[in-house]
């Protein structure tokens, strides 16, 4: 997708002279997109999640949910056992979003609140196995009571991957689509969403377009294409 997505945004440039994207430029470009468009979604989901947890009127929620839920499995990969290391366990690279957090396999650790000496020092609210809570700083988190050191598994969203248009340079300097390159990635998003990519790559880009736009430049760039191969 990511070189179809690149010929439309080029395309698009192209038609009235307003300029270039370097594939250095294109790829940054990419990325924000995609991460917007990802973020676009969690946003979605949230906010239906609620509306129909709270039993307003429409039917669709939970449609916009399951469609919604659809993409982001994409980014949830099976639940995570952490390795402790010095009181903490270390939470993977590419978490976005932590989910839940399971002690023993059952076990569900709530996430503290501010507050948490108050929470430690009280008779009442100390946390025990049975009700363990759990505190995130940085890239671990630490788990009380203090006595737990295994057992802790991860149910998160990891972020998407960097997308990266790869390329090799002919002889008069033009850049040519190379896939074969190990650090080649394409967008991880689903192709409906391709559109939405060339859209927001062009305003990262400081152009303004409208999705009919979009679509009669990727017929052009794909009759093209067609011609090219004859």
């Amino acid at each position: 997708m990511i070189d179809s997505v690149r010929n439309t945004v080029l395309s698009i440039i192209s038609k009235d002279n307003r300029g270039f994207i370097t594939p250095f430029e294109f790829n940054l470009f990419a990325k924000q997109a995609q991460m917007e468009i990802f973020e676009d979604y969690i946003y979605t989901y949230t906010n239906a999640m609620n509306k129909q947890n709270a039993r307003m009127n429409g039917t669709g929620y939970s449609n916009i949910v399951r469609k919604a839920e659809e993409v982001l499995d994409i980014f949830r990969p099976d639940p995570l056992t952490l390795v402790y290391a010095t009181s903490v366990f270390t939470l993977p690279s590419d978490l976005y979003q932590t989910q839940t957090v399971i002690y023993n396999g059952s076990v569900e650790v709530d996430k503290a609140p501010s507050n948490i000496l108050n929470l430690l020092t009280s008779n009442m609210t100390s946390p025990s196995t049975t009700y363990p809570v759990y505190t995130q700083s940085g890239g671990s988190i630490k788990v009380y009571p203090l006595t737990i050191a295994s057992g802790i598994t991860l149910d998160y969203l990891r972020a998407p991957v960097d997308p990266k248009w790869t390329w090799f340079t002919l002889a008069d300097g033009a850049p040519v689509f190379n896939q074969g390159e190990p650090d080649y990635q394409d967008f991880e998003l689903p192709l409906a969403d391709e559109p939405r990519l060339v859209v927001k790559i062009l305003q990262y880009a400081g152009i303004s377009i409208r999705e009919a736009d979009i679509a009669q430049a990727a017929a052009s760039e794909e009759m093209q294409d067609k011609q090219d191969k004859q």
